[in-house]
């Protein structure tokens, strides 16, 4: 894996290199005092990617179907829809690319962790942990001799205290022996596997002594040689739990069944075994010595350590693929938002048309006044919406466009049906002449406002049936606060 973190980090360094010469002025315009640290190289090198040979006419028919164009146009009115598009999927592109090697670093960086987590140590040593910190577990490769290399999962033990030490402390047992002995068979009734003979448990000041009926069969470390049995025998462990210089016993019978081992299930075996014959003659030791032969054959032993990193770069991978969808996903809102606000500026609209109008205003005057006012008013970084339209209006008239047509613009502009009904009345009232406009936009102002106090009704509807369920919870809460005082003073 660390050969394929290593080739994507050429492959980056080669596509910074390659698209160094890519102008990227355009694409920054709008993110100005929002840029992230690299992101010049980011930028050129998604450009170059978009417009490498043989993909560049692809790209354009697909940004000319894309619908995310309509969205941004919608936006942004007074920029070109084609920039806006190549921007959008620009800053898209570079940050799937800051993603995708932010990723590959870190899988990276774990990869080069796992090669130096290892504790086997010399080939054959096994730094154990030290006093109280408990038991390890480390995966082993070993090759006996011409065999294939075999893996095996081993618990290697805490180091233990000398003699001396051990007279000071107690260790820990436990009296429901019968569910932890059992290890990986089902019941003592049908044992064909190694049984976990403890010698202590958290929880209790006993040290655990065990005796059997039959060492042939069963050892005291638990170990089964049911390898040559032929038929079930019945076994008796014997339990002795010692405090002090008290003691008690417990006995459990066993029922040892017989078992076909395979040549792989009995070389795995006996390296069990062999490893547990140096763990136990080396407890007080700081290391455990893995033994060098098994069965008369030589080991070479290896540690398997386990590379988790590239599960850590698919996700990655995942991730900016996510980044990649939820950038359209905000643009979807964005819309949502600006819809809203031009259901909200309606009314205001409509009434200071109907007031400039009333005043002696002609429908154009009043356009470029609000146009104007909204230019002199305007925070440096917002907008709304229904003015920036205003504003592209004046200019269409300014141009030279018929007054009908600019009015019937605005409609199609903002894509909502009250404004289109608006451009569509002043465009009649040009072509046509109509002496009841300002009566009509009286009524029209009336209604926008009516149906802009429903919408807020509406609104506030919606917002308490949202916070039913943590009015909900809260009444459980202050429940639970004064049951349970009361039940405690009861009892």
């Amino acid at each position: 894996m660390i050969c394929l973190y290593l080739a994507v980090l050429i492959f980056y360094g080669v596509l910074f290199f390659l698209s160094r010469k890519e102008k990227i002025s355009d694409y920054r315009k709008e993110s100005e005092g929002k840029n992230w640290p690299g992101e010049t190289l980011f930028l050129k090198a998604a450009v170059w990617c978009i417009r490498r040979k043989g993909k560049k006419k692809r790209y354009q028919e697909r940004t000319r179907r894309s619908q995310i164009g309509n969205s941004l146009k919608l936006l942004h009115p007074e920029l070109p829809e084609q920039y806006q598009v190549q921007a959008f999927y620009v800053r898209q592109c570079s940050l799937v690319l800051l993603v995708v090697l932010a990723g590959n670093v870190l899988s990276l960086g774990a990869a080069l962790g796992t090669k130096t987590a290892g504790i086997l140590r010399d080939g054959n040593y096994i730094e154990r942990k030290s006093y109280g910190q408990g038991k390890m577990e480390v995966i082993l490769s070993a090759q006996i001799g011409d065999e294939e290399a075999e893996e095996i999962c081993y618990t290697v033990e805490e180091r233990q205290y000398t003699p001396e030490e051990i007279s000071h402390i107690f260790e820990k047992a436990v009296p429901a022996l019968e569910a932890v002995i059992l290890g990986g068979n089902a019941d003592l009734g049908n044992v064909t596997e190694d049984l976990n003979l403890v010698d202590f448990l958290e929880g209790y000041p006993f040290e655990i002594a065990w005796e059997s009926s039959s060492y042939s069969l069963i050892q005291t470390d638990g170990s089964v040689r049911n390898e040559e049995l032929k038929e079930a025998e019945i076994v008796m462990l014997t339990a002795r739990f010692q405090y002090g210089e008290q003691e008690f016993e417990q006995v459990f019978p066993v029922r040892v069944q017989p078992v076909i081992l395979t040549k792989r299930e009995a070389l795995i075996r006996n390296m069990e075994n062999s490893l547990k014959e140096q763990d136990e003659a080396s407890r007080t030791s700081s290391s455990l010595k893995l033994p060098d032969r098994i069965d008369s054959e030589n080991v070479i032993w290896k540690e398997v350590i386990q590379d988790n990193s590239g599960i850590l770069f698919l996700l990655v991978c995942a991730a900016a693929l996510l980044v990649f969808y939820a950038g359209e996903r905000e643009v979807e809102r964005s819309l949502a938002e600006r819809n809203r606000e031009l259901l909200r500026d309606y009314p205001e609209i409509v009434h200071k048309l109907t007031l400039y109008m009333g005043a002696g205003m002609t429908i154009r005057s009043v356009f470029h006044k609000l146009g104007e006012d909204y230019g002199k008013q305007k925070a440096p970084g917002k907008k709304r919406y229904i003015y920036e339209e205003i504003l592209l209006l004046c200019h269409e008239l300014q141009s030279g466009i018929p007054e009908p047509e600019a009015y019937a613009h605005l409609g199609k502009r903002c894509r909502m049906l009250p404004y289109m009904k608006l451009g569509t009345l002043l465009s009649q009232n040009i072509r046509k002449g109509n002496s009841d406009l300002l009566l009509k936009l009286r009524q029209e102002a009336m209604t926008a406002f009516e149906e802009r106090k429903n919408r807020a009704k509406k609104a506030g509807e919606e917002a308490g049936t949202k916070l039913l369920l943590p009015m909900m919870m809260m009444l459980c809460l202050v429940m639970v606060l004064i049951m349970i005082p009361a039940y405690f003073t009861i009892g």
